[in-house]
């Protein structure tokens, strides 16, 4: 529709004087918004490099500290994970129904759709046999949260835990079940969660990598567990531990940091000849422009530098009293190689680290031989969890300390064989502890048996926009250009759990 007070006071290209068409609107305007555009994407680049000042020369420092989206209420994360898939029916999610139809058969289909894949050796089709937990549940607290015998120790914290009974995620298999819990999808080799965090958020020690993986598995996805993908990669997990060939984590008496000491007897000299190398790494990366790999391999040499002032000590537990020593349970036997885990968790987070992993691997897959595999799997981590919970609040920092516990998946309540469960990621439990969250409460629910989650479904693109809302990220504002596309940790989805929060 023409509008005469609107009208161009020329004549147009048809020749019609006073005649303004849409298509003479964007031949004239096309440009101007490609230049509104084009200022738009400056100044996104104009405040990322102004958040990331860096002493040496003001070139850009990736991993300086950033400001936040809005307040935060934890300043770093400890993510403790029992891979293998530790079964919420025996641990944090009571069923007393199941208790009492231990033995019973089933159709699935009383639980859930007919057409959804349950396991890998469950089947379709096939009538299960429930199988009661072994453990019994008991309140703890002043809140009165239920946790199985499995966990005495941890049970004594639970006014702190927040516990969510209704995880799901899609995935039924080890490996893409894992990239799901760390990357938020099960698909494509994407930056980790603690990746996503060091990017948004910096690193509070310049002397140490923003992320440590204590330990890390070899097996299920291995590296890009923690890996930064198509982010830069000074925003990768730095391993603290190397794994064995047979893919199973290092034993944490000899983990260290690769190449940490130096083989100069002086400092001194060494910076000579690092600057010498920098310099021509510099001169290299402004010939080549863009070059992510090449400011990477500059930044990693420059932090390894400074880590040889920081993380000997850092990592040096025999500094610590006796007395914290054995909170942990450190050198008493099955306790001492994980408590050493989350000890020195505890020394990297006072210390600035914004996201520490350590991983119990590969353990808890327990489709045989529950009751014993269970037993012996919660005895090595139940007392150092509970120590570590302690530690953090006497010392003032489990209130901005986000501590998540979690697998990749659960298992089901139908027996696998005589005495074991398969794979379930349909209604699994994880916890979230410090950081702001609602300590001795419960969110979600899964059905009578613990199979399927039907109250307050919770997927990983959930807990990861809440995990980031704690650090004070707006995880749909937290994003990264690649590929033509922006990316963020919870994809198109996800929505804050404010139900869990204080």
């Amino acid at each position: 529709m023409n509008h005469p007070q609107n009208a161009h006071s020329g004549n147009s290209a048809n020749g019609r004087p006073g005649f303004f068409s849409r298509r003479d609107m964007l031949c004239q305007t096309g440009c101007g918004f490609g230049h509104l555009a084009l200022l738009g994407l400056l100044g996104q680049t104009g405040r990322a490099v102004a958040t990331s000042p860096d002493s040496r020369g003001g070139k850009k420092n990736l991993l300086a500290s950033k400001r936040s989206h809005f307040a935060p209420r934890a300043k770093r994360v400890i993510f403790l994970l029992m891979h293998g898939g530790i079964s919420q029916i025996d641990t944090f999610d009571p069923k007393p129904v199941l208790t009492a139809k231990d033995g019973q058969t089933f159709a699935r289909t009383e639980f859930a759709s007919a057409d959804l894949p349950i396991g890998q050796s469950i089947g379709l089709g096939k009538e299960l046999s429930l199988l009661k937990s072994p453990w019994e549940f008991r309140h703890y607290g002043k809140s009165g949260l239920e946790i199985s015998d499995l966990f005495p120790h941890v049970a004594t914290c639970a006014d702190e835990l927040c516990v969510i009974r209704s995880m799901t995620h899609g995935f039924v298999t080890h490996a893409p079940a894992m990239q799901m819990i760390h990357t938020g999808s099960g698909q494509f080799k994407w930056p980790s969660m603690g990746a996503w965090v060091v990017y948004g958020l910096g690193s509070e020690n310049q002397n140490l990598p923003g992320f440590i993986t204590i330990c890390p598995p070899g097996l299920d996805s291995g590296a890009h567990n923690f890996g930064s993908a198509f982010l830069p990669a000074a925003y990768q997990g730095t391993p603290f531990g190397a794994t064995t060939g047979a893919g199973l984590p290092d034993d944490a008496r000899r983990a260290t940091f690769t190449n940490l000491y130096p083989a100069e007897p002086s400092s001194r000299l060494q910076r000579l000849e690092l600057d010498l190398a920098q310099a021509e790494n510099r001169q290299h990366l402004a010939r080549a422009g863009y070059n992510p790999q090449l400011e990477a391999r500059i930044e990693s040499f420059e932090l390894a530098f400074r880590m040889q002032a920081d993380a000997p000590e850092a990592m040096d537990i025999s500094r610590e009293p006796k007395e914290t020593l054995a909170l942990y349970g450190i050198d008493e036997g099955p306790t001492d190689n994980f408590g050493r885990m989350c000890l020195l968790a505890r020394r990297f987070s006072e210390r600035g680290v914004r996201f520490i992993q350590a991983s119990h691997s590969y353990k808890w897959d327990q489709h045989g031989n529950l009751k014993g595999g269970h037993e012996t799997n919660a005895g090595e981590v139940d007392k150092p969890i509970a120590g570590l919970l302690k530690d953090l609040k006497r010392r003032g920092l489990l209130e901005d300390t986000l501590v998540y516990f979690g697998s990749e998946f659960g298992r089901t309540p139908a027996a696998q064989g005589k005495d074991g469960r398969d794979h379930n990621p349909y209604g699994f439990t994880v916890w979230l502890a410090g950081g702001g969250v609602k300590g001795g409460t419960t969110y979600g629910a899964t059905d009578d048996v613990g199979f399927f989650a039907v109250e307050n479904q919770a997927t990983m693109h959930d807990l990861h926009a809440t995990i980031l809302h704690q650090l004070g990220i707006d995880h749909e504002a937290l994003t990264y250009r690649h590929a033509g596309r922006d990316f963020r940790l919870t994809d198109v989805e996800g929505e804050v759990m404010h139900d869990v929060i204080a």
